[in-house]
């Protein structure tokens, strides 16, 4: 077993997975490339939780779905065509686990110490833009949670300093945390300029013009931060998926489509 800040490495005969002291009421991982061969149904296993597996079919939107909702549909294949469109799962009952899956983009798990409740969040920059964790957080709500109750993981993910984006995407990015919401008179120049004052800013230059580099776990941090979260509530993974190539899978390095999973089972 291997900690660190927070975080520890736990070893199966597969491979290793990725836990967050936060989430430690729950049953959860952030899985490695190690596992890619593996079902959802056998992954759920390697949690040593009788659970039930729930995913969705990511679209890099701000679609939400909860798990009675995919059960009323009758939808129990786990084949990718068969899912509902979306980039985040909220659990219904107990003993259910919800997925997603991950090169570069952000995972994001969500537990409630109180109901048990869980989410798990697809966050690219894209979903990160149209505001796919917060809204996440705000569905937790409508159900009963409360702001103090949630603990947030956000796991491996392309680095900030590893991650190139043109202006006008760390300018789309960034008018979500822009206070107060920017409206159509906001010039990208003043978005950046905000970004960029931010204590702990998601931006850091880049040497090719019209490019900077963007942390998009830190957005989705600061995002949670803005709806009251505390940041003690909420934990980085001191991974990143670009440099780490024995461990995870990245788009950016390899341009391949090959991801890896992150779960979580409601209590």
């Amino acid at each position: 077993m291997d900690r660190e800040q927070g975080w520890v490495w736990q070893s199966t005969e597969v491979g290793d997975y990725l836990t967050c002291d936060l989430l430690s009421k729950f049953s959860h991982g952030f899985f490695t490339r190690q596992f890619a061969e593996q079902s959802l149904v056998e992954l759920t296993a390697h949690l040593q939780a009788p659970a039930q597996p729930f995913r969705v079919k990511q679209v890099h939107g701000n679609l939400i779905h909860t798990t009675a909702a995919i059960q009323e549909k009758g939808i129990t294949s786990l084949n990718y065509e068969a899912q509902l469109p979306g980039d985040a799962l909220v659990s219904s009952l107990q003993n259910q686990a919800v997925w997603v899956c991950s090169a570069d983009c952000v995972p994001v798990l969500i537990g409630d110490i109180k109901t048990g409740k869980v989410a798990a969040i697809h966050a690219g920059w894209r979903g990160t833009a149209l505001g796919i964790t917060p809204l996440t957080v705000e569905k937790l709500r409508a159900g009963g949670s409360q702001i103090q109750d949630l603990r947030i993981a956000l796991g491996p993910a392309i680095a900030g300093s590893n991650y190139q984006v043109a202006l006008d995407v760390a300018v789309t990015v960034g008018q979500t945390l822009t206070l107060p919401r920017p409206n159509s008179d906001s010039t990208p120049e003043a978005v950046l300029e905000h970004l960029q004052n931010l204590e702990h800013s998601p931006l850091s230059p880049d040497p090719t013009p019209g490019r900077v580099r963007l942390d998009v776990r830190r957005v989705n941090a600061l995002q949670l931060e803005h709806l009251g979260i505390a940041p003690e509530q909420i934990a980085i993974a001191p991974c990143c998926t670009f440099q780490d190539h024995q461990r995870f899978f990245s788009y950016r390095r390899e341009r391949i489509k090959q991801v890896q999973w992150s779960g979580i089972v409601a209590n």
